[in-house]
């Protein structure tokens, strides 16, 4: 009899740990493929559409997934679900406040240009507390205290 109770606390114990590990989802940094991309209510192509993003590279946390659509949510805390072929896993930043860019990954730099709030920049690499970061029309340094994204 206390075999049979042991067994199955083991096998419960298994079960629970299976079943939380299928519906546990990783949450994941991912960027938009295209300029514009739609977001529907849910995971269906027959699902309204619930708003349109135009900005290709735009960083998106996946918060869930079921099949080929991914739960998404943004730097706003909008959420929706996108198909799978339109987004990448190119890393890309958000700055929560205004950033000057430097050229090099220090205060006493030459500043480049400054990085207003809610530019998409596209991250190529990470050094201590500073990333290097291409946008429309500059390559630099910033320090990345304050942003929304991943980094690497």
């Amino acid at each position: 009899m206390y075999q049979k109770i042991k067994f199955e606390k083991i096998l419960i114990f298994f079960l629970i740990l299976l079943f939380s590990s299928v519906c546990k989802s990783e949450e994941i940094f991912l960027s938009l493929k295209k300029n514009k991309v739609n977001v529907r209510y849910g995971p269906s192509f027959d699902s309204p559409v619930k708003y349109i993003y135009k900005k290709k590279d735009l960083p998106i946390k996946q918060i869930d997934k079921k099949e080929n659509f991914r739960r998404i949510i943004d730097f706003k805390n909008n959420s929706g679900w996108i198909h799978v072929s339109q987004l990448k896993k190119v890393n890309s930043l958000i700055p929560l406040e205004d950033k000057i860019l430097f050229k090099k990954p220090t205060s006493f730099s030459e500043p480049i240009a400054k990085i207003k709030t809610g530019r998409v920049l596209v991250l190529l690499k990470c050094k201590d507390k500073w990333c290097k970061i291409k946008s429309d029309e500059f390559k630099g340094w910033i320090k990345v205290d304050n942003i929304w994204g991943s980094l690497k």
